[in-house]
């Protein structure tokens, strides 16, 4: 399951995946996100926070988040990856090459610092 929330007035999605991601998991956030674009313009930043990153339930899954990726890359200032996952630093290297955003990896129990500078 992929729990998220926007941070208001901040304008920054919060994303806590805790299972592997499934291509429903991308309908329902693509519905909040684009609502809240839709009246803000943009995302200040997206924070990841996951102690392992979960993988994908499937290809489906892996394709909705890729599709998600592409539609609001965009569309986002900053991202912070919250996670002690190996996996973040291959991330932060592919990320370059999919979005202009500001890029950052903190350790799964630095949530509150990466919060602030996702904010800042």
């Amino acid at each position: 399951m992929l729990d998220y929330s926007i941070l208001e007035p901040e304008g920054v999605l919060v994303l806590k995946p805790d299972s592997p991601l499934k291509q429903e998991d991308f309908a329902g956030l693509s519905t909040t996100v684009d609502a809240y674009i839709a009246k803000h313009g943009k995302l200040h930043g997206v924070l990841v926070h996951a102690k392992k990153f979960p993988g994908w339930e499937d290809v489906s899954g892996f394709m909705a988040h890729m599709h998600f990726v592409r539609e609001h890359r965009t569309k986002v200032e900053r991202i912070a990856v919250v996670t002690d996952s190996i996996i973040a630093d291959v991330a932060e290297s592919i990320a370059k090459f999919f979005t202009p955003a500001e890029f950052r990896r903190f350790h799964f129990a630095e949530y509150d610092e990466a919060l602030v500078w996702v904010k800042a």
